[in-house]
């Protein structure tokens, strides 16, 4: 394993693993830690290409004895509006399909959005106050082209909370490969604010691909900025980065 350290005055911890493979076992062992240490801990998930791995790596651990998520407590970053969670396409859906259903989490310690509430405004401060009601002890981010983390786009403010946003046409066409029933990326979603990420106690964020580089390197070298909006990570004491070569390429 490398460490390598950037060259800024804010130091971030950041770990480049030769492939993208090693990179997700890399923040798996991290999820793994968390839970051995705290059975009951707070986790905060994240959906898309980028986590797969790593929910395949925490099934395979509960498969071969070495984990009981039985105790653990979830919170998602995001939900598309207009989606009920039984839909193909919903994040809700990804969770269990990916994660949920094959590594033993106790359904009653899930919480996720309810992308088909009728007042959004009101499932917002329903969440908001889930969020607020315990810390999450790890948060997985992972990171946009455009820099977003869950769906803070570009603007988004380091005291944003959770509300409903519009997403960019960047995030749009980043998502359409992903869609399974759905022939448009919804253009709506709640996602849970940038303030409520740092309020995490640690947080890990996985980059990978030559297209994630940019992103990477305007958020580790460059001052904490709205436009790039993981830029603000670099507010909380304990970030962890792990890229692959790839994302790496420009740092």
């Amino acid at each position: 394993m490398e460490h390598h350290r950037i060259a800024s005055d804010r130091a971030p911890n950041v770990t480049i693993m030769p492939t993208t493979e090693d990179a997700s076992q890399t923040v798996a062992d991290m999820f793994l830690a968390t839970v051995r240490t705290n059975p009951a801990c707070r986790l905060g998930l994240a959906t898309g290409q980028t986590p797969r791995r790593i929910y395949a790596k925490l099934v395979d651990a509960v498969r071969a004895g070495r984990i009981s998520f039985a105790d653990v407590e979830t919170i998602n970053l995001d939900e598309y509006c207009g989606l009920p969670a039984a839909h193909p396409d919903s994040f809700a859906a990804y969770m269990h399909r990916e994660l949920f259903s094959s590594a033993g989490f106790d359904a009653a310690k899930i919480n996720l959005i309810d992308g088909a509430a009728t007042d959004e405004a009101a499932e917002a401060v329903r969440y908001a106050n889930l969020v607020r009601s315990r810390p999450v002890d790890l948060q997985l981010l992972g990171i946009g082209t455009n820099g977003h983390i869950g769906f803070n786009e570009p603007g988004s403010s380091a005291s944003s909370r959770v509300r409903v946003v519009e997403l960019s046409k960047e995030t749009l066409a980043a998502n359409q490969p992903t869609l399974i029933e759905l022939h448009e990326v919804p253009a709506r979603a709640i996602t849970m604010g940038i303030a409520d990420i740092l309020d995490a106690r640690k947080i890990v964020i996985l980059a990978t691909g030559e297209a994630k580089a940019e992103a990477v390197r305007r958020s580790l070298m460059e001052h904490p900025d709205d436009n790039c909006p993981a830029s603000h990570l670099a507010l909380h004491a304990d970030v962890h980065w792990v890229l692959d070569q790839a994302a790496a390429g420009l740092l």
